[in-house]
């Protein structure tokens, strides 16, 4: 069942004359399918129309987020400011800031994950996978509470790989709640909302203003488990 038209005006959390950052809900893909004769899913795209805001044009996607990631997403409102957004996603100079709720503690309370990606395609599907060969991903990482075998962890991504954090929180032996894909969980863990949610932007769009910082607030299912697990003020996250 498709949305309203204008479901996502009330999710904009920033908009300038160049960007619009929203606050993407859970479920959804971002992109329309672009395979010719494959059937119509429901994306965000579809809903870019009801965003124009007096522009001639739709926003477009400055980046991505997996169909099941929640939180900041960056449209830029025209070319111009398409090209500005992809120069300063391709300079790593735009600040990202994650929170997830694991399954396991990291060994390492604070560290960075620097392990290279590639797509690995077999006859279930495709996935990333850390090899040799694969390009450079690193991930700062920080443990900001833990309880009963669950982690809350701020994740900084220094590289935009596909399923970047989630393969590199894997690694660590701190697989995301609700992953359908990586890590050792159980078909409980597996069947949760995934507990991955893009908290945090700074984006240094303007040559000689201040940077454009935007926060998302946590979705319900995450913000329950967050609110069992801080109860010491000394754990609060960051942000």
């Amino acid at each position: 069942m498709r949305r309203g038209a204008d479901f996502l005006v009330e999710r904009v959390l920033h908009r300038d004359g160049l960007i619009l950052v929203i606050n993407k809900p859970a479920g959804i893909v971002v992109h329309r399918n672009p395979r010719r004769g494959a059937p119509a899913e429901e994306s965000l795209e579809d809903y870019f129309d009801a965003l124009r805001f007096g522009l001639p044009r739709a926003p477009a996607l400055a980046h991505r987020l997996d169909r099941d990631t929640t939180g900041c997403l960056i449209l830029g409102r025209h070319r111009k400011a398409l090209k500005k957004l992809g120069k300063l996603f391709q300079q790593n100079r735009i600040e990202k800031t994650y929170w997830a709720i694991c399954r396991g503690i990291p060994a390492a309370h604070t560290g960075t994950i620097d392990a290279p990606l590639k797509k690995h395609n077999d006859p279930s599907g495709w996935r990333m996978v850390i090899a040799p060969d694969g390009q450079r991903a690193a991930t700062v990482y920080r443990v900001v509470a833990a309880k009963d075998g669950l982690s809350f962890v701020e994740a900084m991504p220094q590289t935009g790989r596909t399923h970047q954090i989630r393969v590199h929180l894997a690694e660590i032996g701190a697989p995301i709640i609700g992953d359908p894909q990586y890590g050792d969980l159980t078909s409980e863990d597996r069947a949760r909302p995934m507990m991955l949610h893009a908290r945090r932007l700074v984006v240094p769009i303007s040559k000689t203003g201040a940077p454009v910082i935007v926060e998302a607030p946590p979705p319900e299912p995450l913000k329950r488990l967050l609110d069992g697990m801080i109860a010491d003020p000394e754990l609060s996250p960051s942000r």
